[in-house]
């Protein structure tokens, strides 16, 4: 009687295409030799690829692994949690929380504009002294696991928005640190404050950031921003932030 086994090599990775990516690596590479091989054929990772819309053509030449370009776009996703306010101050550290404290207020806010994303409908805003807020992503917890990291070294992409509001002036500050497992700073984004002076356009401004080719031994990642008005006025004239992120995916170029 004919089995699995049986059949043609195409059509066992179009089978096993279907498969989760976890159900694969873990359990069908164990079955027998020639579903060990066939798990590990580019042609089934690429297939996997198409199916779920992560194929593009002209990367053909750039991508070396198609597995782990599989499971780095599976995985990639926000890492930064309450991004936008919607859940309050939670995820969140207030490291700084001074002058009249952390405030969450509705987009466009008192003399302010809307995001250019239309989902986005908070945002953080600080106070006359100083305000800054942070988060720390265990990137084992989120899926990203020791040898991935030091071996694959994915982009690891940092974003963020910043305004101000028209009559006050502002200053914005963000900080990114790679860590080490002991938590020594493996390489760090921290470009110079911006300075925004009294009756700016309020324009909501995005900042960016990708590490690449990072030491190898990264376990955290440490994200941190916020910020004051410049003209110390009572209430939340400072600087406004939402819609952070930090995204892991595959390096194509």
């Amino acid at each position: 009687m004919a089995t699995i086994c049986d059949l043609p090599e195409d059509v066992l990775v179009e089978l096993l295409s279907l498969l989760p990516a976890q159900d694969l690596i873990r359990a069908c590479r164990l079955v027998c030799t020639q579903w060990r091989y066939v798990v590990d054929l580019t042609t089934l990772w690429k297939r996997k690829c198409q199916r779920e819309g992560f194929y593009v053509q002209n990367l053909d030449r750039s991508i070396s692994d198609w597995k782990i370009f599989y499971l780095l776009c599976n995985l990639k996703r926000n890492l930064i949690k309450n991004p936008c306010a919607e859940e309050s101050f939670r995820h969140w550290k207030l490291d700084d929380n001074e002058g009249d404290r952390w405030k969450i207020e509705d987009l466009p806010g008192p003399l302010g504009r809307e995001m250019p994303d239309p989902e986005v409908h908070k945002y953080f805003v600080t106070s006359f002294g100083p305000c800054f807020k942070s988060q720390l992503i265990t990137l084992q917890n989120e899926g990203y696991w020791n040898e991935l990291m030091d071996e694959k070294r994915p982009e690891i992409v940092v974003k963020d928005w910043y305004a101000a509001r028209f009559d006050c002036g502002c200053r914005y500050e963000l900080k990114v640190r790679l860590l080490s497992e002991d938590y020594i700073v493996l390489e760090e984004f921290h470009p110079e404050p911006v300075v925004i002076e009294q009756w700016s356009d309020a324009m909501w401004r995005e900042i960016s950031h990708t590490f690449s080719n990072y030491p190898a031994g990264v376990r955290y990642i440490w994200f941190q921003h916020g910020g004051q008005d410049t003209q110390y006025w009572a209430g939340w004239y400072g600087i406004r932030v939402t819609n952070s992120s930090i995204t892991i995916g595959p390096q194509t170029l």
